[in-house]
């Protein structure tokens, strides 16, 4: 009997394991039924969403800024470019006792009066040569008119000519379209001389301040990283100012040869043209030469145009002589660049960065080769006539 009722009292257990629900406690459930998850959201998922939410916040705040801040940041650029320029200047004066914030305004007004000063020459000569044109425009066409009259039998005159030109519709759109840009050409003005300020600024509070600014950001870094940080700073220093100065060198012996060409043949704003030819031939690589070379040839056309071949050959000829004499003496400590790396650099400087990045492309890869070169190992080159351009021969060693 006692057997029966303790059979009883087990099924009766096991009828009520089975019915228990299965999202009871683990001490409700029996041992081998497996444990289902919890419905519902991961407890991490909002706190991923969030930090998911604010990351593409910040990209999108920093793209906006940038963007917004990259004016300013060219402008900076350069001014560190410039700054690093003048450098070697501002020390040699510094070193002799002079104060650096002082050396530095020195430098600067005499870059500034320099270019100011060539600006008004070259202003100058331009204005003669538009205020000559136009003397001469009457001339000009009189000859083009009685040409077109013996070539084609018309009956053609000058006055009729200026009467239907002043009086044509493109004329008079033309000059209502002058009008009204006007004011977009004195703000591009106002524009460019705000930029020349920022730009000036900043170089000279670099360049007074380059030690105290090498010291704040020496300050936060260790000790190793700091010698490399100098080293850095100094080769970019001589880098730079020695392609500022080999260059403004080179640029006053072309600008005094062509200034002794030009004023023997009698072509005037001989020393503007050749302060011209000077400044663009040198600060544009490779093809400044000819492309500064038209603007005499143009002016030397309107003397005689055999002057203009004469030019021509010269500008040709000079290129030659400093290409293989003259640029190999005065850059081979300074700035020891091929001439094909120079070129593709200033090509991808000014795809970069326009006409800036023409100008600084040239002292940065400079910079960035000898800073490389002093970290690069080096062996020495095998003795192989492969490596002189010449083919090995048969029967000499190797040679299968």
């Amino acid at each position: 009997m006692a057997t029966a009722d303790e059979n009883l009292q087990a099924a009766g257990d096991q009828t009520v394991g089975d019915a228990a629900p299965s999202g009871g406690t683990p001490s409700e459930r029996s041992p081998g039924q497996p444990v289902r998850p919890r419905a519902g959201m991961p407890r991490w998922l909002p706190r991923a969403m969030v930090l998911a939410l604010a990351l593409v916040a910040c990209f999108q705040l920093g793209s906006w800024a940038f963007h917004q801040l990259t004016g300013l940041l060219i402008n900076i650029l350069i001014a560190f470019f410039l700054a690093l320029a003048v450098e070697p200047a501002v020390s040699w004066m510094a070193a002799r006792g002079m104060r650096r914030g002082l050396a530095t305004a020195l430098v600067f007004l005499a870059v500034t009066i320099a270019g100011l000063g060539f600006m008004v020459l070259l202003g100058s000569m331009l204005a003669g040569q538009i205020v000559d044109m136009f003397d001469s425009f009457p001339k000009y066409l009189d000859q083009v008119i009685n040409w077109i009259n013996q070539t084609f039998h018309t009956d053609l005159n000058r006055l009729a000519v200026q009467d239907s030109v002043l009086h044509s519709d493109w004329l008079q759109r033309y000059v209502q379209n002058s009008a009204t840009g006007v004011l977009d050409v004195s703000a591009q003005v106002l524009g460019g001389l705000f930029q020349l300020l920022t730009v000036l600024l900043f170089s000279f509070y670099f360049a007074a301040d380059g030690p105290r600014l090498r010291r704040a950001l020496c300050s936060v870094l260790p000790p190793a990283k700091q010698a490399e940080v100098l080293r850095a700073w100094e080769i970019a220093v001589d880098k730079t100012g020695g392609y500022l100065y080999s260059r403004g060198l080179m640029a006053l012996i072309s600008g005094i040869a062509h200034y002794i060409l030009l004023q023997a043949l009698g072509v005037p704003y001989a020393p503007v043209l050749g302060m011209w030819v000077g400044l663009v031939s040198q600060f544009i690589p490779t093809i400044g030469t000819y492309l500064a070379g038209a603007l005499p040839m143009l002016v030397a056309f309107t003397v005689d145009p055999w002057y203009a071949v004469w030019v021509l050959g010269f500008v040709v000829v000079y290129q030659q002589f400093e290409n293989y004499m003259l640029q190999p003496k005065l850059t081979a400590k300074s700035v020891d660049i091929h001439p094909a790396v120079a070129f593709g650099a200033v090509i991808a400087g000014t795809a970069l960065l326009g006409a800036v990045g023409a100008l600084i492309a040239i002292p940065a890869v400079a910079t960035l080769q000898a800073f490389l070169g002093a970290y690069v190992k080096r062996y020495d080159v095998t003795d192989d006539p492969r490596v002189h351009g010449r083919r090995r021969r048969t029967g000499e060693p190797g040679s299968q």
